[in-house]
Parts: C-alpha cells; sequence; structure tokens
C-alpha cells in the first residue's frame, strides 16, 4: 500500500510592510522562484498548481534567483546563508556559503552563471561576491554604510555590478573581480531596487523617494530621472523587458506601470484594489517581467502574497493566484460542492481548494484575525471555523465567503465538531453548543480540553488531566477513560461511529470501540512526535495520521501491524490531513504554508 507524492500547492511568497519582495523567473519564462517562509518554491507560471520545494535552508528564506543558464537557483535566508542548488535535476545542493552576519536581502548572478554577488544586512560588511561553484572570493562590496536591498550584474562583458542601499546611495562596481567604483547619490530615500537592461546598455534604480533614475550601463554615468511623480508611493520592485527599451516597477500606491525609455513615460498602469480607496494589502511589493516569453506576461506581488498575472491592454489581472502565507494549522474537506477543500492558518487566513486545478481563493468577508484553531464541515456543506480572536464563524462553501456575523466564544478556541446538527466546539474553558447561528448550552469543566471530535451519538474530548471525557451531543458526561499515556493531541470518529482514534502528544494513536470503550487497536505507534490530526476514510477501513515528527502514516484496522508512511512530509511538522478523490488520496497541510496531495494505492 504505497504512499507518493503527487503534487505540491505551493505556499505564497512572503512578504513584509515596507519592504521589496524579490520574485525571479527562469530563462524560458516557464517557472517563478520566491521565498516562502523556511522553503524555496519554483512555481509553474501557466500551471501554478505545479510547484517544487527546496526545502533546506533551516531559517527564514528571503531571496531565490534562477541562474542564467537556468540549470540553478542561488537562494538567501534570515541568517546570511546562501545556497547554490539544481533546479532542474533531483534539487541537489551544490554550494552552501556564510555570506553575512545578517539577512540576506538579494542575489544577482553573472552572465556565465559562475559568479554571484549576495547582499543584506550584515555586521561587518553588507555583501559579497563569490563563485558558485566553490564560494572563493571575486571581489568586494564596499561603499556602503547601511544595509543594502538590492544587486544587479551586467550580463555583458565588461562586467560591472550595481548594489542599492538604505543609505540613499548606488554603488557601481568593475569586474570582475569587482571592486568599487563610484558612488552615486540620485535618491534621496532608501534605494528598493536596481537593474541592468538585458542588452546592458542601461541601468535603473528606484526606491522609497517614488522616483526612478536611468544611467549608463557600462560607464555608471546618470542618465536622468523619469516618471516624474507619477507613483505616489514607494517604489519596491523593477524588472526589465526582454527588448531593453521597457521596464515594469511595482508600487505601494497599488500601481504596476510599464515604462518606455525612448518615450521617456509610463505607456501602462494597473491598479489594484477597489478605485479610490486605500488598501494596504494591495501594496504591490514585488514584480518580475518572465523573459522567454511572447504574450508580455507580467507577474505582480502584493503584500497579502497574491501574484498578480498582467497582460497588455487589460486593465485587471488575467489571474490572481492566492495561497496561505503562514503555518496551515487545520484543513477539512468539503462535502457540497464536492471536490473542495478548506484551510486555516496561523494568520486568520482561510482558503478554498479546488481539488482539480489546485488553486486556492481566499474566503472572502470579514476573517479571523489570529490563529484559526479548527475546521468543521455541516452534512450541508457548511464550514465552520474557530479561531484565536475568541470567534466561531461560518462559510458559504459554494460561495466562498462568510455568513452573518461572527459569534463570541467563552474562552480560546480548541477545536470544533458538528454532532445531530449542531456545532460544537472546546475552549480552555469548556464546551458550548450553537445551532444556527444561536449558542443552546455552555457547560464548565474541571479540566482545560485540549482537542475534540463529534459523530451523532457522541462527542469526544482530550484533556490536561490526560483524560478522554465521552459527552452525550446534549453535553451530557457519559464516561471518563484515563490514559496515563500523554496528552491528548488529536481526535477522530469513524465514519459510523463505531471507533475512535485518539492520538497523543508522545506519537501513539488508540482506537477504542465506542460499544463499550474498550481497546480495539494499539498498535498504531510509529510517530516520533506529537500526533496533530488523525483522519478516516469514508468506509472506516484506514486512517491517516499527521504528526510534529513531520511524518504521515497510512494505517489499516483490518492489519493494525500493517502500515506506510512518507517522511519529511511538511518542514516544521504536519498539522493536518484529511481524505480526498474517493479515498485515493490524502492531503496535508504542515508549518510550511504548503498543501501536499499523496496518491494512496491498494488500500488492503
Amino acid at each position: 500500500m504505497p504512499i507518493t507524492a503527487e503534487s505540491i500547492w505551493a505556499a505564497a511568497p512572503s512578504t513584509t510592510r515596507g519592504q521589496p519582495t524579490p520574485l525571479s523567473s527562469d530563462p524560458k519564462g516557464e517557472r517563478i522562484a520566491y521565498a516562502s517562509n523556511k522553503s524555496i518554491f519554483l512555481r509553474s507560471i501557466d500551471n501554478p498548481a505545479i510547484s517544487r520545494q527546496y526545502s533546506a535552508h533551516t531559517t527564514t528564506t528571503t531571496v531565490a534567483r534562477f541562474s542564467p543558464s537556468g540549470y540553478y537557483v542561488a537562494s538567501g535566508d534570515v541568517s546570511g546563508t546562501v545556497r547554490v542548488w539544481d533546479c532542474v535535476g533531483e534539487g541537489s545542493t551544490k554550494g552552501e556559503y556564510h555570506i553575512i552576519s545578517g539577512r540576506i536581502n538579494d542575489i544577482a548572478w553573472d552572465g556565465d552563471s559562475a559568479r554571484i554577488i549576495a547582499v543584506g544586512d550584515g555586521k561587518e560588511k553588507f555583501g559579497h561576491c563569490i563563485t558558485a561553484d566553490s564560494g572563493n572570493s571575486v571581489g568586494e562590496i564596499s561603499g556602503h554604510s547601511s544595509q543594502i536591498n538590492a544587486v544587479s550584474i551586467r550580463q555583458q562583458r565588461p562586467l560591472r555590478a550595481a548594489t542599492a542601499s538604505d543609505d540613499t546611495s548606488l554603488v557601481f562596481y568593475h569586474g570582475a573581480p569587482f571592486k568599487f567604483n563610484t558612488s552615486l547619490r540620485k535618491h534621496n530615500r532608501f534605494v528598493y531596487g536596481v537593474a541592468f537592461s538585458p542588452d546592458g546598455s542601461t541601468l535603473v534604480s528606484v526606491g522609497a523617494d517614488k522616483k526612478i533614475f536611468l544611467y549608463d550601463g557600462k560607464t555608471g554615468e546618470a542618465k536622468g530621472e523619469i516618471g516624474t511623480s507619477d507613483h505616489k508611493g514607494s517604489i519596491f520592485g523593477v524588472s526589465w523587458a526582454k527588448d531593453s527599451k521597457h521596464f515594469v516597477t511595482s508600487s505601494a500606491d497599488q500601481t504596476v506601470k510599464v515604462w518606455d525609455i525612448e518615450m521617456g513615460k509610463a505607456i501602462q498602469t494597473w491598479r489594484m484594489g477597489e478605485e479610490g480607496t486605500v488598501s494596504i494589502p494591495d501594496h504591490q511589493v514585488g514584480v518580475v517581467w518572465p523573459s522567454g516569453r511572447s504574450d508580455g506576461l507580467i507577474i505582480s506581488l502584493n503584500l497579502a502574497g497574491n501574484l498578480n498575472y498582467l497582460v497588455k491592454g487589460s486593465k485587471t489581472p488575467q489571474r490572481v493566484v492566492q495561497a496561505h502565507r503562514k503555518n496551515i494549522t487545520t484543513v477539512t474537506a468539503g462535502t457540497a460542492p464536492e471536490n473542495t477543500l478548506f484551510t486555516g492558518s496561523s494568520d486568520g487566513q482561510l482558503c478554498s481548494w479546488d481539488i482539480g486545478t489546485g488553486l486556492a481563493e481566499t474566503i472572502d468577508g470579514e476573517a479571523h484575525t489570529n490563529y484559526v484553531a479548527g475546521l468543521a464541515t455541516s452534512s450541508e456543506g457548511r464550514i465552520f471555523s474557530v479561531g484565536w480572536d475568541d470567534s466561531l464563524r461560518s462559510i458559504d462553501a459554494s460561495a466562498k465567503t462568510f455568513t452573518g456575523t461572527s459569534s463570541k466564544t467563552d474562552g480560546q478556541p480548541k477545536g470544533v465538531a458538528i454532532s445531530a446538527g449542531s456545532v460544537v466546539l472546546a475552549t480552555h474553558k469548556g464546551l458550548e453548543v450553537s445551532k444556527d447561528g444561536e449558542k443552546q448550552k455552555e457547560i464548565k469543566t474541571g479540566f482545560s480540553p485540549s482537542t475534540i471530535a463529534a459523530s451523532d451519538t457522541r462527542v469526544a474530548v482530550g484533556g490536561d488531566d490526560h483524560k478522554l471525557h465521552i459527552y452525550s451531543t446534549s453535553l451530557d458526561p457519559q464516561k471518563d477513560i484515563s490514559d496515563p499515556n500523554s496528552l491528548i493531541t488529536a481526535l477522530a470518529f469513524s465514519p459510523k461511529g463505531d471507533h475512535l482514534a485518539v492520538g497523543f502528544s508522545s506519537g501513539k494513536i488508540l482506537v477504542y470501540k465506542c460499544e463499550d470503550w474498550t481497546v480495539a487497536i494499539n498498535r498504531w505507534s510509529s510517530h516520533t512526535g506529537r500526533v496533530t490530526s488523525v483522519a478516516w476514510n469514508s468506509t472506516g477501513t484506514h486512517a491517516v495520521s499527521g504528526g510534529l515528527d513531520t511524518n504521515i502514516f497510512v494505517w489499516s484496522v483490518a492489519k493494525p501491524g500493517s502500515r506506510v508512511n512518507t517522511s519529511n512530509a511538511h518542514k516544521d511538522g504536519v498539522n493536518g490531513v484529511a481524505w480526498v478523490d474517493g479515498d485515493a488520496k490524502v492531503v496535508s497541510v504542515g508549518g510550511d504554508a504548503a498543501v501536499k496531495v499523496w496518491k494512496v494505492e491498494e488500500l488492503a
């Protein structure tokens, strides 16, 4: 019964307000690369559901750049480490280099794919030049007194490089080896972006002063400013078209603009968000103009992590690709419409996923403002969510929008379940039952609940007293089961309600018979860390579990000693699992903010 990886639905790029977010495209214009949490994702442009994840970084990643050859990616993180790795084969790491003692903000390759310059916010220095295959020094990055935000290398000989800094200057280098040549101070605030044109004739810089300056790509001589006062906010990103006559900028004024350097003005503008309104999530913090394409597609990134596909002649994005930016904390499969998946994350975002296409949509309406602690699906298709903003919300699965107003809970929610048509939720104080948006009953428990599950006839609750507590659907106590194993961290009733799977912080899973509460299975004990989620298939013959040990196990009721697993499923642990596609597949979510689909065959 093998379990094999089928697809990765990538996390959204990580963004920070007031900072640029680099995007990179491969030479063929087929994929984009970006940093997200502790991973790097390479994502298909034409089919965004197809992606590849590089997870060798041990700290939060900040930037990824394709080499001009298209065979390698150089990526950086907040610890000052740069990794060079194969992006065509199996993703093996070619080199790991510690560049500076702080965050890497940007990386640039030379035209031979042999040298890289990495820059950022270090203590002793703000950047360094090295060979990509050995890490040998090939010059110095000097002339700045504050962190460097961006770097670009001229692809033609004689080699030139430029860096842009918070000290308002742009430094021009001759190479190789790269040496300081001149310091240019045209900007009067932070300089966020710098880029040589593909033919090497022109250099452009953009910054927080809303200005754009052009320079000679060979000599560094200033050519002047372009588009005076066109942008009304900081300019975070700049990228050239392959014709070297046009470039695109992205700004905090919610706009993306295409510039013609011969005409000296913007020839196309896209404004995101509703006209006349100020929307911070629609700040455009990154942009890339993929080379190698004939359709002129431009991809911009907003602060909310959405990738906007922009084409000439259209005032609105051709496509908006959405996903989670933060740790996905919970998942549930929808029933109406079928073929949908719902996920919640630690920042309060909820997404609906089309299992057929692998694409997500953020749920419209007033979302949670904090950690989403649980999701539950009713038989009518309504989705219920609870969050650490102490609220219960409902979602119309078909419309993909929140319905009505939220209900306040009497404590911090620990989970939510559906029982006999009612919504049952656990808080750190006790249990609550709601129906049709009205609270029906509330009880205080003598313990703090840790997790909850429900069938049509029972409610099961794990407590910090290391006991399993069984209630009726009206929350009348029925039975307490003591197990000194460890804290109960996951619960799941089988579809018929005849078995209850109980996962513990020790990694063990017990299965109880609900008719007499005897242990039916005690051999599901392969996790080495806390069990975070258990889900049964539709027939109750198998269960899948995920844990903080990054493992996913598929278990058999008929053969308790039989199991299959996949390790390292999610960096920083698996937080949720669910069966989809008629039990042929399992989906998992985790700390890397990605959704992964696993194919399960030959269930015994």
